[in-house]
């Protein structure tokens, strides 16, 4: 049987956490201060603790921190007073797992409880991969790994191109939220009228053209993981919707009567900057500051080049295997020319650049190519607008501005 610590000064509260542990067929140990508890630590081995944030003998924080350090593997929630969310984000950034708010949702602690044990076990394992053997991929392979024991709010930043979504389903595989759904929206794909329909839903006849009910992404995300991808595109009206929406965990459907409670991890990512973007008051820093919790940077290409050898035979086989063809090699050259490359597309522009002759990659005028088709898809998709053109591209306007007059791009 699971058993669990349980840390409060209320006696009430124990009770009642430890009756609705006991009816979770989960055993439970309760005491009432820091000090009991760090001796309980040496005693029994925990599946999941549970604890108060203000104690007689210190906060929830300090616990968390040494939990942390001494048994990283024992899942820790985070109880505390309503109105208290600056703590419990605190906790969260020192590893704490998840957190409840007083008076306790009792549906909400079977809900945690329920995911914390799953980390009990052995831990699933992503498919997939981030390629290459660079401090800078092992450090961040390592916080997958990390960030995936959690439930906090995650915010991938990075420019295109460095893999930012497949290192949210490495964290949502990863989880205990692993066998359920992982549902990824791009928020600049959804026209703005349609936006609050996809996120929440909504009921038959609660506008022109809703001939039935419709699930939302919410519903369709429950008991699992919902990517927001390119967040800053998000208009200020759904800003302030989501924001309500993960606050509150619970959405009303257009249309609706009733709110519907939901239970998603929320992850985001984007390659623009978004701290900048608060201080413009292009989004709101209130949304900025719950859903960046915890930050993970992803570098780009050009800061990690030793993982270029590995990053280019991967993606050669799986071409070469795509197209059943034996796998070609890379001639000197080729590679000098990569390695020069400073790659403002990142991993996705290295997946492009894939001509394949007499069994060698031909890559010093494709390069050039790809680089000048690339700009060009960018001002057309902007419309002309070179500060969008090189956002878009990750690149500075004064670094596109070289690259036009060099490409002769008019």
């Amino acid at each position: 049987m699971p058993l669990a610590l349980v840390i409060d000064d209320e006696p009430d509260i124990r009770e009642l956490l430890e009756i609705t542990l006991k009816r979770m067929d989960v055993q439970s140990i309760c005491v009432e201060n820091l000090d009991s508890a760090r001796r309980s630590l040496k005693e029994h081995n925990f599946n999941i603790c549970l604890t108060d944030m203000r104690l007689p003998d210190g906060d929830g924080i300090e616990f968390v921190a040494y939990a942390q350090e001494h048994h990283p593997h024992m899942p820790i929630a985070v109880i505390t007073a309503h109105g208290s969310i600056e703590s419990a984000i605190q906790a969260l950034k020192s590893g704490a797992f998840d957190f409840l708010t007083k008076p306790v949702d009792l549906g909400l602690l079977r809900t945690l409880v329920k995911s914390a044990l799953k980390l009990s076990g052995e831990q699933a394992q992503s498919g997939r991969q981030l390629i290459g053997d660079s401090q800078t991929m092992q450090n961040i392979c390592k916080s997958i790994s990390k960030l995936a024991r959690s439930q906090a709010p995650i915010y991938i930043s990075g420019e295109s191109g460095t893999g930012k979504e497949l290192v949210a389903r490495m964290i949502h595989e990863q989880g205990p939220r692993a066998a359920n759904a992982f549902v990824p929206v791009n928020c600049g794909a959804i026209p703005q009228d349609l936006m609050e329909s996809e996120f929440f839903g909504h009921k038959k006849g609660s506008f022109t053209g809703a001939v039935a009910d419709k699930e939302g992404l919410f519903q369709a995300a429950d008991e699992g993981t919902l990517f927001f991808d390119e967040i800053a595109d998000l208009p200020q009206h759904m800003q302030v919707k989501l924001l309500r929406a993960i606050q509150e965990k619970t959405i009303r459907p257009v249309g609706a009567t009733k709110e519907i409670p939901v239970n998603v991890r929320i992850l985001s990512a984007t390659h623009t900057d978004l701290a900048k973007l608060v201080e413009r008051r292009k989004f709101r820093q209130d949304l900025f500051y719950r859903i960046n919790v915890i930050e993970l940077h992803i570098p780009p290409l050009r800061d990690r080049k030793e993982d270029l050898p590995l990053l280019i035979t991967h993606i050669l086989k799986k071409l070469s295997s795509a197209a059943g063809m034996p796998q070609p090699g890379l001639s000197n050259g080729a590679f000098a020319t990569l390695n020069s490359y400073q790659f403002p597309g990142n991993i996705r522009e290295l997946e492009n650049i894939n001509k394949i002759a007499d069994g060698e990659v031909a890559l010093d005028s494709y390069l050039g190519d790809i680089e000048k088709q690339s700009i060009v898809q960018a001002l057309e998709k902007t419309h002309g607008n070179k500060t969008a053109a090189a956002q878009l591209l990750g690149l500075s306007l004064r670094a596109l501005r070289y690259r036009l007059a060099k490409l002769g791009i008019d």
